[in-house]
């Protein structure tokens, strides 16, 4: 089980980025959250198995078809036992 939090930059907002998101977060059972960020960027807060979270980051970096996705950072964190993952309001 890790937890990573995941800063997504380039054009992922207003082009289904959050509601896909969630999608995959669900079929790859992981948890978490995710919430678009005042500077335009997104920000996905998940755990779950490592393999789980590669195939999440892989999803990711390329995002929706509408999206345009420049830039990931990732950073690994501490495990905060979410219950399931949803879609947050900035």
């Amino acid at each position: 089980m890790k937890h990573l939090q995941i800063r997504v930059l380039g054009k992922v907002q207003g082009v289904w980025f959050r509601k896909n998101a969630l999608q995959q977060a669900q079929q790859l059972k992981i948890t978490g959250f995710v919430k678009n960020q005042t500077d335009g960027s997104v920000l996905i807060e998940a755990e779950g198995k490592d393999e789980n979270l590669k195939k999440f980051l892989d999803w990711c970096e390329k995002g929706p078809p509408q999206a345009e996705v420049e830039q990931l950072f990732i950073r690994e964190g501490d495990i905060e036992c979410y219950d399931s993952f949803d879609i947050r309001e900035g």
